[in-house]
């Protein structure tokens, strides 16, 4: 069974989707499709702005958007899977591949939420760091116990955990776990995602996703904040705000596809950072199975 998965924010990079403009009609249609909902050209962006550029909240989350799901319409009848997940923003990518968005619609609540978190992070000093090589649980107790907040935004893989929160909070954190971490490397983003300072922006976040249409996916989207498929098109919103102030459980989500009967992933967007963790994860879990 095939799962797809679609990426999010740190997958961007300079050029991202020239090639799909140049050489694909149907690419080239939703490019500027999408300028226009816009109301800037992203492409100029995408195809001609720097890595710093592309960095920024209200380019990034809309130009990944845009580079995956038209790399799953320009594959047509070769985008046949059983199962989807999007890692982050990737989770509304990920709803719209499965048509429970209209395009118009998804890329305007990408933007929304891009908008709404890069304004957040402007009036605060906070940040992200991936740990490697902690058990969740030792990063969790370190984050806790910590005089500020910081606490842990995505589970990745084993032993892969990043964490969000005030700088101060974030670097004693950090300081912490070094002894014991395999590496320890702070992330180029403009703020502390999944965590309770993304609170300022839930309501206006929850208003932009009740002015918006969903329809029942064709394929089952697993949701980073429970790591399963949701049943109802209420869930499914409810799952997505949530999403702000919660953690990623990205290793789950893939535990749970393959228990579901995932055998191959394929990443759609720029990037295969996904399908490194997916088969991380996979690979793990058989042979944790086979000792059992």
């Amino acid at each position: 069974m095939n799962a797809y998965l679609f990426p999010g924010q740190g997958s961007q990079f300079p050029g991202m989707g020239k090639d799909l403009y140049e050489k694909s009609k149907i690419a080239k249609e939703y490019f500027e499709r999408g300028n226009d909902i816009l109301g800037y050209s992203i492409t100029d962006v995408m195809f001609e702005g720097s890595a710093e550029d592309l960095k920024q909240t209200k380019f990034a989350q809309p130009a990944i958007f845009l580079h995956s799901f038209i790399l799953a319409k320009t594959l047509g009848n070769d985008f046949n899977p059983n199962m989807v997940a999007g890692h982050s923003m990737g989770e509304i990518t990920a709803l719209a591949a499965a048509d429970a968005l209209d395009f118009e619609s998804a890329i305007k609540l990408i933007s929304k939420r891009a908008l709404s978190m890069q304004k957040v992070c402007e009036v605060q000093n906070t940040g992200m760091a991936v740990v490697v090589g902690l058990y969740d649980v030792i990063v969790k107790n370190v984050c806790d116990k910590i005089d500020g907040i910081v606490v842990p935004a995505n589970y990745n893989a084993p032993n892969q955990v990043v964490i969000s929160g005030e700088m101060t909070a974030l670097k004693e954190a950090c300081e912490k776990l070094r002894p014991g971490a395999r590496r320890i490397v702070y992330l180029p983003v403009s703020g502390a995602f999944h965590s309770p300072y993304m609170n300022p922006i839930v309501e206006e976040f929850r208003e932009a996703i009740e002015e918006t249409k969903f329809s029942n996916p064709k394929y089952p989207v697993y949701q980073n904040v429970t790591a399963r498929p949701s049943n109802t098109i209420e869930l499914i919103k409810k799952n997505l705000i949530d999403q702000l102030t919660h953690p990623v459980m990205w290793r789950q989500t893939i535990l749970h596809m393959v228990e579901d009967g995932a055998t191959e992933f394929i990443e759609i967007g720029p990037g295969n950072f996904l399908k490194g963790l997916a088969l991380q994860i996979k690979k793990k879990f058989q042979k944790e199975t086979l000792q059992k």
